[in-house]
């Protein structure tokens, strides 16, 4: 499958989310692009950079676990 980015003019922006509307969604699916979709992209494409870069730092899979365990229980206390 492709992706194809658009940019519609607002007075056809309808008849054309109508017209994709009826194929099935294993056919056409609508991506709504929103900015947090393009703060993500951006974040994880200087990420990448980074670890091309050799710039990254790694932890362990045993700190990755405690650190994950310690921001859920934050999380857990302040609801």
């Amino acid at each position: 499958m492709r992706t194809l980015r658009l940019k519609i003019n607002d007075k056809v922006f309808d008849k054309v989310v109508w017209l994709l509307s009826k194929f099935g969604k294993e056919e056409v699916e609508v991506i709504n692009e929103d900015t947090e979709f393009f703060k993500t992209q951006e974040y994880l494409e200087r990420e990448l950079k980074e670890i091309e870069m050799g710039n990254a730092n790694f932890i362990e899979m045993e700190e990755a676990e405690s650190r994950l365990e310690n921001a859920i229980k934050r999380r857990e206390d302040s609801i």
